[in-house]
Parts: C-alpha cells; structure tokens; sequence
C-alpha cells in the first residue's frame, strides 16, 4: 500500500514538471511570435520588390568570388556551365535570401517563393539581355513600379522632364511606381506647380554655383524680402524698428513701451524681437533689474542697507554683532585710561597693544574704512 501511494505520488510530481515545461515553451513561443510580429513591416508592392531583388544582388556579390568545391574543378568547369552562371551559385544566393531583411524578411520571402520561376529565368536566359534584375522583375514582368522619374500606370514621364524634374527643387509623386499623380511636391521655400517660384519669406539666390535657390529671410523681415540679412526686408517683423543704416533692428520694448509692459513684482527683460516679464527678487517690492540690489522698495520682512534690501532678522543680528564689538573696542579703551592714571608707561603699552588689536579686527571682518563708522551710526539710530 505504501509502495502505491509512493508511486502515484512520484507520477504526479513528473505530471506536474511536464505540464511546467509544457507552459515555459508556450510563453516563449508567443513571446518569440509576438516580437517577430512587431518587427515586421507591410511594404508596398513595389518596395517589396526593390527589396527582394536588393537582397538577391547581396547574395551576388557575396558569391561573387566563389568557386566549385570538391571534386576536379577544371574537369567541372569545362564539362558543366561556369560557376558565376551555374545553377549551384543560384541556390547559394537563393538559400540567404531575404535573411538580412528583418522587418519584413517574412514579406520578402513569400515573395522570393511566389517569384521562384521568374528568378531563374532572369539567371539562365535573360541576365546578358537585361543585366539589372530589379528592371527585368519589378518593371517588366510584374510591373510593380517604373523607371526612375517616371509615374502611374502607364510609367508617365515626371513633370519637369526626366533629368531634373520638378527644377531639382522638389520631387514627383509616385515616381519610380505605379502610383501617384507625378505633380511636385515642392522642398521647403519652393513653390509653384514646377516648384519654379520662392514662397513667402524666402528669397531668390542666384549668387551660389546653382543656377537658383531660395534662402530663408532673415528673422528680422515680415513677408517677402530681396537679400540676406536685415537689410534685405521689405517690412520689418513685429518687434523690429527700420534703421537707413542697418535695416531691421530689435526694438528695446522695455524702454519704448508705455506704459511699462510688465506688472508690479517683475522687470522687464529685452530679447530679439521681443521681451520677457522676469519675478523680482523675494527680498523686493517693485525693481528694476534681478538682485536685491536692484529693488526700488524693500518687501515686508526686510530691511534697507545700502546697496541691499536684506532679511530683518540677519540685519537685526548683524547689528548686534556690531554694537557688541564696538563695546568691546570702548571697554579695552576705557581700561586703558584707567591704568593711565597709575602708570604712564604700562598704560601707553597696552595702548598699542589696543590700538594694534583694534585695527586687525576692522581689517578682518572688511570694515576698515569710513564708512564702517557711518553705517554703525545709523544703524544705532534705526534702533
């Protein structure tokens, strides 16, 4: 009975382990789908294509300095087709096709597998008469996308001709496939149904080795202007002012504009063709300019003291700090004339010592100067 329970107990745990395995293979499995699927991508027959046969013309040039393997070699190559045209260099090629092709390999192989036939036809008979592939497959026999600069159904030339379509100023819509309508899309600054004409804000260049461009006008210039630079403006942009000399220069709107552009509690702050509103300093109420320094009122909490607006409480213990050393410079001093009157030559001594004492602790804390008297003054007067 023992040995029974034993075994059924061991059967069940292998069960257990099997079905674990069993779920681990599945989620990798999907996972592994799941990524496949999002790398691949669905091209337009005519990318799809042009895919194929670049990846067939990889293959070529990786097989481009094979050779036969094994066997006499000159006896195979004087009984059967030369290796750069036989049919084992075609199955080399054919074997890692579409394999360097990750987002749409799987596209690109169905398509190598529907197209099988039309590949070795183009490798046996047609490679002499019609060396480019991509010609013979995607233009000729599938008819899947045109010549270059060409269009729509019936491979239409572009606008604009053949060699520069568009004045090499934008491209055809739909060239090289069988879609589009062969109008220019125009690059940026070029317009007109032959992107012949600059748009608004761009200028005519003619000075360059091109025959024409447009340039971009400077950001001083409202609308159309005739050269590079502000000078070239026919109207100046909203925040530029009309200079003879110069042309279109910045306005300062913070001195110009009245009244003031910003509110209470900020300053004005001068940009290019414009300004900016900046928050004063905390220890502010109205400024001028960023700093506790530039404040035209101290705020509630603080205290003037020439040049700064600064914190009650600091300037309250800085003048503490300063009555207390002042009374410390007045008792040494009142000490002095007190042994004065004892013995004139122990008081001149110690005299020195004070003066000495005195003029390195000014020098030290920066105060010796005029005006340390005359804060210290006022300061004891605020009291």
């Amino acid at each position: 009975m023992k040995w029974h329970f034993t075994y059924c107990i061991i059967l069940s745990l292998a069960a257990l382990v099997v079905m674990q395995e069993e779920v681990v293979s599945t989620k990798d499995k999907v996972n592994t789908d799941s990524s496949s699927q999002k790398k691949q991508v669905l091209l337009a027959p005519c990318q799809a294509c042009r895919l194929l046969t670049n990846s067939f013309k990889k293959g070529m040039e990786r097989t481009s300095r094979g050779k036969f393997e094994g066997g006499d070699a000159l006896w195979e190559e004087s009984r059967l087709r030369a290796y750069a045209d036989s049919e084992i260099r075609l199955v080399e090629i054919q074997e890692k096709l579409c394999a360097d092709e990750e987002k749409a390999s799987d596209q690109c192989q169905r398509s190598a597998e529907e197209h099988e036939s039309l590949l070795e036809e183009w490798w046996f008979k047609s490679k002499v008469s019609h060396p480019d592939i991509f010609y013979f497959l995607c233009i000729d026999k599938l008819q899947v996308c045109c010549p270059e600069n060409h269009y729509g159904p019936d491979c239409k030339p572009c606008i604009g001709g053949l060699v520069n379509p568009c004045n090499g100023h934008g491209q055809c819509k739909g060239a090289g496939t069988r879609k589009g309508s062969g109008q220019c899309r125009c690059d940026p600054g070029y317009t007109g149904d032959f992107c012949e004409q600059c748009k608004i804000g761009y200028y005519n260049d003619t000075s360059g080795d091109a025959s024409w461009q447009c340039i971009k006008c400077d950001k001083a210039c409202k609308g159309h202007c005739r050269e590079a630079g502000p000078k070239g403006c026919e109207v100046c942009a909203d925040g530029y002012q009309y200079s003879v000399e110069l042309g279109c220069i910045d306005s300062n709107e913070c001195i110009e504009m009245s009244p003031h552009p910003c509110k209470h509690g900020t300053f004005c702050v001068n940009t290019i063709g414009s300004y900016r509103c900046v928050e004063c300093d905390k220890s502010c109420d109205g400024c001028k300019g960023d700093g506790p320094d530039m404040c035209e009122k101290c705020a509630k909490g603080y205290t003037f003291q020439e040049p700064l607006c600064i914190e009650t409480k600091t300037w309250q213990r800085s003048l503490h700090v300063e009555v207390a050393r002042y009374a410390t410079y007045l008792g040494l001093c009142i000490a002095t004339f007190i042994i004065f009157r004892r013995s004139i030559f122990i008081a001149s001594i110690i005299g020195v010592f004070v003066a000495v004492y005195i003029g390195l602790s000014e020098y030290t804390v920066g105060e010796w100067d005029k005006r340390s008297l005359i804060k210290s003054v006022k300061s004891l007067t605020a009291l």
